[in-house]
């Protein structure tokens, strides 16, 4: 971690430590009880509205986050803390890969609801496609992370480092097709609407209001981690102890309160009460044929749309 010391003394003062603070007791314990919640909350979420995918993803997002925030409460007494400092970087680094897992869940269902053929991938794919990428982006930053946190060499701690910067990378590579690829599919389902009105589901769904807002908070759980996954990458491009890395507000801001609006709009507008299709226990309750009326949908419906639709 740094040089030998283990703990604060005149001649290991602070300033000398990874991050070259000790780490907010405040901010940090705000952050663990905050995903500790969420974490009970998307399991009892995922349980009543069998969300299991979902569930699965965000509850060991929480979880994870949970654990990484324990550490940097023990950094806070003791910033050369070898257990503290493990498990903050190698749980606060793979963490929203998990986030990203929910959001990757989402478009397969927005597709099949809105029409399938409008896809240039076949809706059934994206789950294998994306949680894929993000797989191996969450094995890339933890198999980093540990190498690095456990280094006795400088040559180990770069090869640490690399792979985390590797695996991070690849996350904002996936975020940004994913990005695309659902641009795209919007694009084109607005261009069909003359040819291919919106089926009853379809059109009954985009104008329903909870709706709108599960594909607004999509759109910012996105966001936020991708804006948290770009700090990441400037705040490791300098080095261990550089100046951005030793900034604890940036820290706060740019890591933990993104990731915090992330989780928090994938739990309040929650997919078991805002968009039913994802869950397994789903079953429509009309027959997938044209409505007459379904015309009535215009392109300004479609571009009213926060985000997805």
């Amino acid at each position: 971690m740094s040089n030998n010391c283990t703990d604060i003394t005149p001649e290991c003062p602070v300033e000398d430590s990874v991050y070259g603070y000790f780490p907010s007791i405040g901010a940090n314990a705000f952050f663990l009880g905050f995903f500790a919640l969420f974490c009970v909350l998307n399991l009892g979420l995922g349980f009543r509205y069998k969300t299991w995918s979902y569930m699965v993803a965000l509850s060991f997002g929480c979880l994870t986050e949970t654990i990484g925030y324990v550490g940097r409460i023990i950094m806070h007494s003791n910033p050369y803390a070898d257990a503290g400092f493990i498990t903050q970087i190698c749980c606060l680094i793979i963490a929203p890969a998990f986030n990203s897992a929910a959001v990757y869940l989402t478009l397969k269902h927005i597709a099949l609801c809105f029409g399938p053929q409008f896809s240039f991938i076949k809706p059934r794919f994206y789950t294998y496609i994306f949680i894929a990428a993000d797989f191996l982006s969450l094995l890339l930053q933890a198999v980093g992370g540990a190498l690095a946190s456990t280094a006795d060499t400088q040559d180990q701690q770069d090869l640490g480092d690399n792979l985390m910067m590797a695996g991070i990378c690849w996350q904002v590579a996936a975020l940004a097709f994913f990005a695309a690829t659902a641009l795209t599919y919007i694009l084109r389902r607005k261009r069909g609407l003359k040819s291919t009105p919106l089926s009853l589901e379809a059109a009954t769904t985009l104008k329903d209001t909870k709706f709108r807002l599960f594909a607004l908070g999509v759109v910012i759980a996105w966001l936020t981690i991708f804006i948290r996954c770009v700090y990441r990458i400037i705040e490791m491009a300098g080095g261990w102890r550089n100046s951005i890395m030793q900034n604890e507000t940036g820290f706060i801001v740019l890591e933990g309160v993104m990731i915090v609006i992330a989780t928090a709009c994938q739990t309040i507008f929650h997919p078991g009460f805002c968009f039913p299709r994802l869950s397994s226990k789903w079953t429509p309750d009309y027959k997938p044929v044209e409505s007459k009326n379904s015309r009535d949908v215009s392109m300004e419906d479609l571009q009213a749309g926060p985000g997805y639709a």
